[in-house]
């Protein structure tokens, strides 16, 4: 492993949703020369722009963005995947002197990208296929309970209704005997490609929650709904996994009849503040992370000078 003062320094910005990373991200970005590289699991897909809050086209003229539009809603992606392009875009900003900003709210993500990523033990087909019998059978608030029991801290990282993610710990642990938050913390990323500086955005959390709650209302004035139909007429399922997420899933739930409108739109303010939670609980987890306001940008450009300057 190279020594510090030979790794190649990368600056990460992330926080919860509606937190203001992005513009953020920009203002650091001309003032230092650099370019962004998303670290968010949804903006990845394409034709997925309102739901996700992609980069507007006039922010990505201002400031190249990278990792976003790679794959279509129904390709398989993980954080492996994200780790291996975003390495290689990382070299490709080194390469040409430019400053890579890594941001997004993808937690998980940006530790693959920035520390290397925990690879999974390999577990029984059978008992995979088990636990899916009984999530079809019980549904996933049993499934989600008995992995609170098992393993807290990883039910505190997943959605209730993310039954791939609650599949995927419930199996490690039956396998394994072994909690698999356990067996992440025993191997403590221990890959350190990179200098890094981790700037946090915090704020207020009723200030954060009123501008979730806007943002919600603003995605649905600006077409969410229409770009859910887009993606049916297209051939993209329901059941497929992006679709699933916030957003997407209470336009889903809504056009089959399974809520009203007002109770699509407060269930989805609901969810995207409860999802902002869960993000704030995965990053105040990470020492290394420097937390400032939002509107504090001057703060931010002195200890991105300090970091560049530094040896």
């Amino acid at each position: 492993m190279e020594n510090g003062a030979n790794r190649q320094k990368v600056v990460v910005i992330c926080g919860p949703t509606a937190s203001g990373k992005t513009g953020f991200a920009i203002q650091l970005a001309i003032r230092f020369a650099g370019e962004i590289i998303g670290a968010d699991s949804m903006q990845i897909y394409r034709r997925m722009d309102i739901g996700t809050a992609k980069p507007t086209p006039e922010e990505t003229r201002t400031v190249p963005h990278h990792m976003v539009d790679v794959v279509d809603p129904d390709e398989s992606y993980d954080a492996e995947r994200f780790a291996a392009a975003a390495r290689g875009v990382i070299s490709d900003l080194l390469f040409r002197k430019r400053l890579p900003l890594v941001v997004g709210g993808t937690g998980l993500y940006i530790k693959a990208l920035v520390h290397g990523l925990f690879t999974m033990p390999r577990v029984d087909p059978g008992i995979r296929e088990q636990l899916q019998a009984e999530i079809e059978k019980t549904g996933a608030t049993a499934a989600f309970d008995r992995l609170r029991r098992v393993d807290l801290i990883s039910a505190e990282r997943i959605h209730p209704n993310d039954t791939h993610r609650i599949i995927r710990a419930l199996e490690v642990y039956d396998q394994t005997g072994t909690p698999l938050s356990e067996l992440q913390a025993r191997h403590r990323f221990r890959d350190h490609p990179y200098r890094v500086l981790k700037i946090g955005l915090h704020m207020e959390r009723e200030r954060l929650y009123a501008r979730i709650d806007r943002r919600a209302e603003e995605m649905l004035d600006a077409g969410l709904v229409d770009e859910v139909l887009s993606l049916l007429a297209s051939g993209y399922d329901f059941g497929l996994k992006p679709m699933q997420s916030i957003g997407y899933r209470h336009v889903c739930e809504h056009l089959k009849g399974q809520t009203t409108r007002e109770e699509m739109i407060r269930t989805l303010k609901r969810d995207t503040r409860r999802y902002a939670k869960r993000q704030m609980t995965w990053f105040r987890a990470d020492p290394e992370i420097r937390w400032i306001a939002p509107d504090n940008i001057e703060k931010a450009a002195a200890m991105v000078k300090r970091f560049l300057n530094s040896g």
